[in-house]
């Protein structure tokens, strides 16, 4: 019983994390400063991904008993994988040094993990402690990464109502699969993702009716009343142009009436 209601919890929780997984896709139909954020955000999560598909092999964990997170990380790492590359051939060159100088320390920090715990960690119980504690910090910044930047814009442009619910929800099914197979580095995570994501949901409320690209229209106002003033200010040159242009039209004009 103990077992169906293990598998059942984590195949719900794989459906709702794809759904997490597929929630940006809306995002790289936006605006370039959209896509960044969500490239970014895929970076971040590419990196827990490639955590907790680590500890879920049995280099880590004991056999196979954590084979739905490989299984939901290994899905997660082609999703990311897939942002990350897209958004790198579509963006310009800077934006694409930026996605390389964020991406390259990520999957070398990644790298040393595995060699400290593969090589220098020789039991289980050592191990999973070693690369767990690790993917709680990642897990904590990939879920606080958009309630810091929508509390900063006052904004749910870089949270939208769909990965704030399908967040709340994979965590909720993975804390309940944590707690039934009594692991604490996959119920810690989740605990914290379903904190964040019940503010997630709050902020996407309060926040609902507000756009990020209002303030940036500010911007684009001021720019055109700058190029306004500019033109206030060549309307002289202009006037002084159109006088000479119809000057001797209007002497010629004078001249007939004259001679009428």
């Amino acid at each position: 019983m103990s077992e169906t209601l293990r598998l059942a919890i984590a195949a719900f929780g794989i459906g709702a994390t794809i759904a997490l997984y597929a929630a940006p896709l809306v995002a790289f139909k936006r605006k370039e400063s959209t896509q960044e954020f969500f490239c970014l955000l895929s970076i971040t999560g590419l990196l827990n991904c490639l955590l907790f598909t680590w500890y879920g092999l049995p280099v880590v964990s004991h056999n196979w008993e954590n084979l739905p997170l490989i299984i939901v990380n290994g899905v997660g790492i082609l999703f990311h994988l897939s942002y990350i590359l897209v958004y790198s051939w579509h963006a310009s060159a800077r934006g694409k040094v930026k996605v390389a100088m964020t991406t390259i320390p990520v999957l070398l920090v990644f790298c040393i993990i595995v060699a400290i715990s593969a090589l220098g960690i020789h039991d289980y119980g050592h191990r999973k402690l070693f690369v767990g504690s690790i993917g709680l910090v990642a897990s904590a910044a990939m879920y606080g990464y958009p309630l810091k930047k929508g509390m900063e814009t006052k904004s749910v442009e870089f949270m939208p109502l769909t990965l704030s619910m399908c967040s709340f929800l994979a965590s909720g099914l993975w804390l309940i699969y944590g707690l039934v197979i009594r692991d604490i580095f996959v119920a810690g995570p989740n605990a914290i993702g379903i904190y964040l994501g019940i503010l997630q949901v709050v902020l996407n409320i309060r926040y609902r009716n507000v756009s990020v690209f209002e303030e940036l229209n500010r911007g684009d106002l001021e720019n055109c009343n700058t190029k306004e003033v500019n033109l206030q200010k060549r309307r002289p040159e202009f006037e002084v142009q159109r006088r000479t242009l119809y000057a001797p039209m209007c002497n010629r004009f004078s001249t007939i009436n004259l001679i009428m």
